[in-house]
């Protein structure tokens, strides 16, 4: 039980202690100090998930009927697992990358402590916890995109912090009712609204359902509050930049199936207009995304309209409320994790080796960068859902929970937005592969020499990719272990 606590708070502590440390002379101490708090915590969080026994541990009580408590749940460690291997793969590749940023203490301070607050949210065992931190993410965050302090750094993380209040506030008026009309903030699988209560207060709680869902949905990049992720991306570094995209975002996924699942429970929402305009909201989310991702120039803003796109693929699974869909949607949050840290980490090793920032400047970029550009490859294919990567088994379970869920209209209309936007994802993510192997007659001749990555930029990559393979050729146990989540709460 206590090493809950350590997995949430040792990071947190140890991102406060670099903060306050004084400038170091060698920046190799630095480094060494920041690699060990992350494998420690990496050991203390595998402790976490194996010692646990599904206890609940009070922390404090705000008040009589809040308290602050926590408990690990199925749920809780996939996200929990996520987080803590994509921090190490993008901490160990900042390593390097980083060498051409200031500040680099200060950095790593608030990455710590951004690993700390997620785990924190994943092991969270009510409402008012989960709520807490969700706002402390926001907060602990912001430093990572305006890091540079640029003019488009401090705009941009001016909107992110704008925006994620904005949808934390909406939450914060759902959380009154629940406490006033659940029988408990504590989530429960199935919900915890009574029949009766739901019966004599549907309407209300329909409305508050919706504006929970809004409201946690900024921070999933969910339409129409998604316009912070693009400005927020392509200003954070490249390593910051990956733990948005494949984890932070993932804080507003998890929030959303606490709402759903865990507090008014898909029994209630099921065929009710909430459900079908949450998945009018996916579905535009889904093909507004991968189109303006199309259109776009820039390497890392395509990336974060991508992510627009893709999360939203999980938010339609969970609005489907379907096994399959749902079941489609967790391994989708494991896949997209992997898949997109992997993008930008190549993207931030391009930019890093080139700097070059748009598509059209990366031309011959494979003669220079052969392993790079093939894990870009690899990865690539997983989001457009081609086997044998996790991408294809994750979509392959959407498709086929939207099929049989039997929504009219839905049913059918879901699978083909899936499939016009992964026709789409091969529009804007090939042409780097094709252009930086085969660049064209102009650069016939060319003599670039090969200048692969440092072992530091490419060995969390190649992670990442392995991983990606990994999901798509051996999903059977992570299928039936989510087979345990779903039995309990669709």
């Amino acid at each position: 039980m206590y090493y809950m606590l350590l997995s949430i708070f040792f990071p947190i502590l140890a991102g406060v202690f670099l903060l306050a440390l004084r400038e170091m002379k060698v920046r190799k101490n630095l480094l060494c100090l920041t690699g060990t708090f992350l494998i420690l915590e990496a050991v203390l969080v595998i402790l976490a998930l194996c010692m646990s026994r599904g206890e609940m541990l009070l922390l404090f009580n705000l008040t009589d009927r809040l308290p602050i408590l926590f408990k690990i749940d199925e749920t809780g460690v996939i996200f929990a697992i996520l987080a803590v291997v994509i921090f190490l793969c993008a901490g160990f590749f900042s390593f390097e990358y980083m060498k051409h940023e200031k500040s680099e203490k200060r950095y790593y301070g608030y990455y710590l402590i951004v690993l700390g607050v997620l785990i924190a949210l994943c092991f969270a065992g009510n409402l008012i916890t989960f709520y807490l931190f969700f706002e402390l993410l926001t907060l602990s965050s912001m430093p990572l995109v305006l890091h540079n302090r640029s003019r488009e750094a401090i705009m941009a993380g001016l909107k992110y912090l704008f925006y994620s209040l904005a949808g934390a506030y909406m939450a914060l008026f759902g959380l009154y009712f629940i406490e006033k009309y659940g029988n408990t903030l504590t989530f429960s699988a199935g919900g915890v609204i009574s029949t009766q209560t739901a019966e004599q207060h549907t309407a209300l709680l329909l409305g508050i359902a919706f504006v929970m869902l809004i409201g946690f949905g900024v921070k999933a990049g969910m339409f129409p509050m998604h316009a912070w992720l693009t400005a927020a991306h392509p200003a954070a570094p490249a390593p910051a930049s990956a733990v948005l995209s494949a984890v932070i975002v993932k804080a507003g996924v998890l929030a959303m199936v606490r709402v759903v699942y865990y507090i008014f429970g898909a029994s209630f929402l099921r065929g009710t207009w909430v459900q079908k305009g949450w998945l009018v909201l996916t579905l535009i989310t889904v093909f507004m995304g991968s189109m303006l991702a199309y259109r776009e120039p820039v390497l890392k803003k395509r990336l974060a309209y991508s992510t627009i796109s893709q999360v939203s693929y999980i938010l339609f699974g969970l609005a489907v409320m379907d096994g399959d869909a749902v079941t489609g949607s967790f391994l989708h949050v494991l896949s997209h994790g992997f898949i997109k840290a992997a993008l930008f980490l190549c993207a931030g090793t391009m930019i890093y080796m080139t700097g070059k920032t748009k598509v059209e400047e990366l031309r011959g970029i494979g003669k220079e960068m052969p392993i790079l550009l093939w894990c870009y490859t690899i990865v690539s294919l997983g989001l457009i859902g081609i086997p044998p990567t996790g991408g294809f088994i994750s979509k392959w379970y959407l498709a086929l929970g939207s099929l049989n869920s039997g929504i009219p209209g839905f049913g059918l209309a879901g699978p083909i937005v899936l499939l016009v936007s992964a026709l789409l994802t091969a529009g804007y993510l090939l042409p780097v592969t094709i252009h930086g192997f085969l660049p064209g007659a102009e650069f016939d001749g060319n003599t670039s020499e090969r200048r692969e990555p440092s072992l530091f930029m490419l060995i969390p990559v190649i992670i990442l990719t392995a991983l990606t393979v990994a999901i798509g050729l051996f999903p059977n146990g992570i299928i039936a272990y989510l087979s345990r989540i779903i039995t309990k709460i669709v």
